[in-house]
């Protein structure tokens, strides 16, 4: 892959190789931004998610890391640093979705969801401010912040926690970093469902219809570029917020 020219603005964007990290990748990519495109297992379809980007004229580079481990996790900006030699947005978008309740779930089911939801964010969050002069963050989080559903209750509990981080970053890092979000509705399926899943959903929806990754890509595209925004959720899910 070709190196970033060191003028060109350089975004991480965790879990980049699949689903609405890939499209958020691709989307910044044509918009201007060198990629570091963060993956932890998914090593074949953060290749290709590379190729795809360089095929259209984007400058992108693989970082692989487990960010259930913290001190790696701890490693992955200087590691951006050290290819790029500059970094100016983040966008925490990986995560992991798993069944859950309050009364039921199991402590290891918790720690996970934490671990990579939160704390990691976290950690790059703090890491990014230490080492940027300047720049931007996006969390992705889910609509259903706003509910107290508890079918997912430690993903949900995660999402919201990161939620207020975003809220208390953007306090903390200013003026020289700005932290918002965005929070997808109906978008894609889980792993474990079909497409036919949505369709069922988004009768509930007042805009009658489900979202596409490039609605997310379009939102944390905005929120980068908008320089007098922080502190902010954008709600991308058809008005199911309000319901």
């Amino acid at each position: 892959m070709p190196k970033n020219n060191r003028t060109q603005k350089v975004a991480l964007v965790t879990g980049g190789a699949k689903r609405i990290g890939e499209a958020v990748c691709r989307a910044l990519a044509r918009s201007g931004y060198s990629i570091a495109l963060h993956y932890s297992t998914s090593g074949v379809e953060a290749e290709q998610a590379a190729k795809r980007i360089y095929k259209e004229g984007g400058v992108c580079a693989t970082f692989a890391c487990d960010l259930a481990d913290a001190h790696a996790t701890e490693d992955l900006v200087p590691c951006v640093l050290e290819e790029f030699g500059r970094l100016d947005a983040l966008v925490n978008s990986a995560s992991i979705f798993e069944k859950s309740t309050l009364a039921e779930g199991s402590l290891d089911v918790w720690d996970r969801h934490f671990a990579v939801n939160l704390k990691a964010p976290y950690v790059l969050m703090r890491s990014f401010a230490h080492y940027a002069k300047q720049g931007s963050i996006v969390n992705i989080l889910d609509t259903h912040v706003s509910r107290s559903k508890t079918t997912y209750a430690a993903y949900l509990l995660s999402k919201k926690t990161l939620g207020e981080l975003t809220k208390m970053a953007a306090v903390e890092f200013a003026p020289r970093i700005r932290v918002n979000a965005v929070a997808p509705g109906i978008i894609l399926p889980p792993a474990s469902q079909k497409s036919g899943y949505l369709d069922r959903l988004v009768r509930q929806v007042p805009l009658q219809r489900k979202g596409s990754v490039e609605n997310i890509a379009h939102a944390v595209l905005f929120l980068l570029e908008n320089d007098y925004v922080t502190g902010q959720v954008i709600f991308e899910d058809g008005g199911e917020h309000l319901i």
